[in-house]
């Protein structure tokens, strides 16, 4: 069931300057995957209880940093979990995510810094090399979602999946009338650009006469859409461990990280 219309409440203050985007996104695009996870989410828990999960796992992350307990923050994060998991007792990874949340350091410094403090292994053979790349990716993907949990009224979600220039992939592609045939897309990974993605989501989400959590509506969104651009690539840059959500409902919440919390969720009241 959808909020009731009500007046929108004052916007709350922003850390961030949306960026002027190159690209235009379309209000078609969004409506259908708009449409496509209202289906998904009554089709199993609904849309309420993931924003009560989404909600669960902000204040377990917030637990989870202010006790130094980085492997059940690494547990919540779909893209560190297998990365970083044997790792969270890392001294740099640690140190790094501790400074997350100091504002007096410039957001992309501090992300930079948690991608800096993954393991970099000591072997020099390609496979190393590989297994440093994807413990840097899963530092990247911890360290964005602590940010956003942290605040996530204040920062929006800058996941790979989200937008990865590098790989000219995500569900900000699915946004673009035609974007899937586009080669490339005129998209940085500046806060700015996330920023300004989340405001137009947000906006479109308020259309439709919902003003509580939408932040976390358009977390929701953004996951649907990725996850119909993973079903349409027939791969991408998270590998076989999305695939194994077949449902899209499976797809968006192990993409959220709130798996887990529904589970427990569903067993809690059996």
């Amino acid at each position: 069931m959808l909020w009731a219309k009500k007046r929108p409440p004052e916007p709350a203050p922003r850390a961030l300057v949306p960026a002027a985007l190159a690209v235009e996104f379309d209000e078609r695009c969004f409506e259908r995957h708009f449409k496509a996870l209202l289906a998904a989410a009554e089709d199993r828990h609904g849309v309420e209880a993931w924003l009560d999960a989404l909600a669960e796992k902000q204040r377990r992350l917030a637990l989870a940093t202010a006790q130094g307990n980085l492997a059940a923050a690494i547990d919540l994060v779909f893209g560190a979990r297998r990365k970083l998991g044997p790792h969270a007792d890392d001294p740099a990874l640690v140190r790094a995510v501790a400074g997350l949340g100091d504002d007096a350091v410039p957001l992309e410094a501090r992300i930079a810094a948690g991608v800096a403090a993954a393991p970099a292994g000591t072997g020099t053979g390609r496979e190393e090399r590989r297994a440093a790349a994807k413990r840097a990716r899963g530092a990247h993907d911890l360290a964005v979602e602590l940010v956003h949990f942290g605040d996530p009224v204040r920062w929006p979600l800058m996941a790979r999946w989200v937008w990865d220039r590098a790989t000219m992939s995500g569900a900000l592609r699915e946004l673009v009338a035609g974007g899937e045939a586009m080669r490339e897309l005129a998209l940085e990974n500046t806060p700015g650009t996330y920023e300004a993605a989340r405001r137009w989501v947000q906006e479109r989400v308020a259309a439709r006469g919902i003003y509580r959590d939408v932040h976390f509506w358009a977390d929701l969104v953004l996951a649907a859409a990725y996850g119909h651009y993973f079903r349409a690539m027939t791969g991408g840059t998270l590998g076989s461990d999305f695939e194994r959500g077949t449902h899209p409902s499976e797809q968006i919440t192990g993409l959220l990280g709130i798996d887990r919390i529904l589970r427990g969720a569903s067993r809690s009241k059996s």
